[in-house]
């Protein structure tokens, strides 16, 4: 089976994690994709600690897939480097602060010119327009400026940001959603166009229930821990040796829990017997039922609770989602031998079709400008003309970068 975007090439100009990360997913899907990074390589590579074989696992986890084109935008003939790249290319990702790209000689105008079906994704901290535009931003900005913060963590605890890069990882999925909807309209057109993605955009997309909620009732929602504000229980309570997370809030999963609980009465207690009262008397609910959970171990409540079919998990860590067999038999990772690093495995792509592949095919380039030649010579240029671009400096290969850092 081919991938879905087979023939579609990408040429990623983006650092960090939104753009890198759309570029994954779109990798995945079958895109060959060709990562431009500056000399010392982009400043992803040193997110960590983890690193493996020098290199941050958390770049290795984001840029599977790639292929990579040393670039000095600093040199003069590094932008016309890149345009005539780009005159081979699908899309371009770029993740520069507003008008950076435009400075550099290889904004959207630029890149259009020389390839008018071009999908050009700029992706930003706050938008390419606004007051807040030239702002700078990285994801625990964006988190506590969208108002995601303020709604994460429990009522007497202080607004807590989300354990993971949520604005990043949002950025790149709804881009590579955005890539693919421009490629669609591209067909039909004949044109490329210009993709503005936000992080700010992709966090307020995030929350599109509580701000639906604020904006109907003109109350700020509260943090209320694991619950969910529209519903209850609808959240985590501690067994007596780790925690479970509970949703029975529907007419009929309601009394069941309580029937499992041992506490039928309370299905028709005038406090708890709808949804909307149990939301209201949230905090004496969850009282009460934490007390009854806190009698048994969560293997004992998962069986139970199963077994009428009440909507249930248990809350596991990381060590414990790898030792489930679903984890195991359904096939959640990709691994491989990576030539720098060794055995590595990573998360693969959530989108599985039934005639169409998509898989991680390949692993993160090691080094900063590890194709820069055969992809340059891909592109149509000569070897003279591939040579002078090494020689002015404006595109390196590995030893060339290493030179340059050492001197």
């Amino acid at each position: 089976m081919s991938g879905v975007l087979e023939g579609v090439r990408i040429l990623d100009i983006s650092q960090g994690a939104a753009g890198p990360t759309c570029g994954m997913l779109l990798g995945d899907l079958g895109a060959v994709v060709v990562k431009v990074e500056p000399p010392g390589g982009e400043w992803g590579r040193g997110l960590g600690p983890p690193f493996l074989g020098g290199v941050s696992a958390a770049f290795l986890g984001m840029n599977r897939g790639k292929r990579s084109v040393g670039v000095d935008l600093k040199r003069p003939a590094s932008a016309e480097a890149l345009l005539r790249l780009a005159e081979g290319f699908d899309v371009v990702l770029e993740s520069f602060r507003p008008g950076v790209a435009d400075r550099l000689g290889v904004g959207y105008d630029a890149m259009r010119a020389r390839n008018p079906r071009l999908v050009y994704a700029a992706i930003s901290a706050f938008g390419q327009d606004g007051p807040w535009r030239d702002l700078p931003g990285v994801d625990g900005v964006v988190q506590a400026m969208s108002g995601l913060m303020s709604v994460t963590g429990t009522a007497d605890g202080p607004p807590v940001k989300v354990g993971v890069p949520a604005g990043d990882m949002l950025g790149g999925i709804f881009a590579s959603q955005a890539v693919l909807a421009a490629l669609l309209a591209r067909e039909r057109t004949g044109t490329g166009q210009r993709v503005d993605v936000s992080l700010l955009d992709s966090l307020l997309a995030f929350q599109v229930v509580p701000f639906s909620m604020y904006q109907a009732s003109g109350r700020q929602p509260e943090r209320q821990g694991s619950a969910a504000p529209y519903a209850a229980p609808n959240e985590a309570f501690a067994t007596n040796d780790g925690h479970v997370m509970v949703a029975a809030y529907t007419p009929a999963r309601w009394p069941a829990l309580c029937d499992v609980l041992g506490v039928p009465e309370l299905a028709t207690d005038p406090r708890f017997v709808t949804n909307g009262a149990r939301v209201v008397e949230r905090a004496t609910l969850h009282s009460i039922l934490e007390g009854i959970f806190a009698t048994r171990s969560t293997a004992e409540w998962m069986g139970l609770l199963r077994e009428a079919d009440i909507i249930c998990g248990p809350l596991l860590d990381y060590d414990g989602l790898l030792s489930e067999e679903h984890f195991k038999e359904y096939g959640m990772t990709a691994n491989a031998e990576h030539p720098a690093v060794g055995a590595l495995t990573t998360v693969r792509g959530p989108v599985r079709f039934s005639s169409s592949h998509a898989e991680v095919r390949e692993f993160t380039p090691a080094i900063a400008g590890e194709h820069t030649v055969e992809v340059l010579a891909e592109a149509g240029l000569t070897e003279a003309e591939i040579s002078d671009l090494l020689a002015s400096g404006a595109v390196f290969v590995p030893d060339q970068e290493g030179d340059r850092e050492r001197s």
